[in-house]
């Protein structure tokens, strides 16, 4: 049974930063694009960023430069380093890899807030 088990959310002050990391379970997630989504109250879950097939790195416009996604294919992990936090920033953080066939995989999801 695959599972994706987010850490690394919590409450910061804007300016701050946060890691958060996901660990995937269940397969290797070694050749398969894994990244980052998130779900701001009231809107709709978006792209934030990504690792591809490659290894080659995507990002949605408001986080360049902020964050910066990595992958370790080793430990069969995705990670997302996020500094100087915005309060538009708060959201939840879904990790998910993507599947060839079927629905992608997705974990639980873990709350940032940031603070004004």
């Amino acid at each position: 049974q695959v599972q994706l088990v987010e850490s690394g959310g919590g409450m910061v002050q804007a300016g701050g930063s946060l890691t958060l990391s996901c660990v995937a379970s269940g397969r290797t997630f070694a050749n398969v694009p894994m990244g980052w989504y998130r779900q701001a109250p009231g809107k709709e879950r978006e792209f934030v960023a990504s690792v591809e097939t490659g290894g080659y790195r995507r990002y949605t416009d408001s986080v360049k430069g902020r964050f910066t996604v990595s992958k370790d294919n080793a430990k069969n992990t995705v990670s997302l380093r996020m500094n100087s936090l915005k309060p538009e920033d708060t959201a939840i953080y879904y990790c998910y890899a993507e599947r060839l066939f079927g629905d992608d995989y997705w974990g639980q999801g873990t709350q940032v807030t940031v603070s004004s």
